[in-house]
């Protein structure tokens, strides 16, 4: 169905139980996805005095972000956590999602709380162990995720775990992983892309009430339609989502591009 959103054109699908919506330009897709994710925060806040949120990161949250820090939200009611961190990287690095964070939202708003991931601590394991405790301690009301161009979400990469019984854990990262993150121009050759990284595990993603997953861009075009087309499997992570009783997934018309079931 194709009609007016707002101030947007908007189709939107269903795929089992995900929502998908396709937008005509990125700028579109990214202010949609905001207006949405007002609307949840909101209402969480309306129905508990507070909400939990997950934040990812990435050229691909790049619209959504600045949107969203603009949104009418009581920020001092909000707790934020992260999806992921490279092992060994410092806060300050122009690679590091905690820097990424603090700069497109933490300086902007002020939250009650954001918990990062410290992927530079000397033991990772004590430190998935750590950010565990302090995130199971909270029902997520929001996750607002992307798709890696390999399938993967976090740093999830293929073939992933659905069945994980922790919330973070340690992996590496596959070529297609590194060479998204080369391509994005967070590091400046192939060899310094660091290969392993804290994640939030996909069971904990699938715990959240609601899941917005923004994918603008062709270079995802490949895996929305593997996502979307072919069976719900470890090989094509983010066909999980297909599962969500409150996922919706926002494409800009590239990145919807090859998938033909429209």
């Amino acid at each position: 169905m194709r009609y007016h959103a707002g101030e947007f054109m908007e189709e939107t699908f269903k795929k089992e139980k995900l929502t998908v919506r396709v937008y005509d330009t990125r700028k579109e897709l990214g202010e949609a996805a905001a207006d949405l994710g007002e609307k949840l925060i909101n209402e969480a806040i309306r129905m508990r005095g507070e909400a939990a949120i997950i934040f990812a990161t990435g050229s691909s949250q790049f619209e959504l972000l600045e949107g969203l820090v603009t949104k009418t939200i009581d920020w001092s009611r909000v707790t934020a956590f992260h999806l992921d961190e490279y092992i060994g990287i410092a806060p300050h690095h122009p690679a590091s999602f905690r820097k990424y964070l603090c700069d497109r939202v933490f300086t902007r708003v002020k939250l009650k709380a954001y918990h990062l991931i410290e992927g530079d601590r000397d033991n990772p394991q004590n430190e998935c162990e750590r950010i565990s405790k302090v995130f199971d301690q909270y029902c997520i009301d929001v996750a607002f995720i992307g798709i890696g161009e390999n399938g993967h979400i976090a740093f999830n990469d293929p073939p992933a775990s659905f069945d994980d019984k922790v919330s973070f854990k340690v992996v590496q990262l596959d070529e297609a992983c590194r060479r998204q993150q080369l391509n994005e121009g967070w590091f400046e050759t192939i060899h310094v892309v660091l290969k392993s990284a804290i994640t939030m595990t996909i069971p904990a993603i699938m715990r959240s009430r609601a899941i917005i997953c923004t994918v603008p861009d062709v270079r995802k075009a490949a895996a929305v339609r593997d996502t979307l087309s072919l069976p719900v499997s470890p090989s094509i992570p983010a066909s999980i989502l297909r599962a969500h009783e409150h996922a919706t997934l926002l494409l800009d018309r590239p990145a919807a591009s090859l998938w033909k079931n429209r």
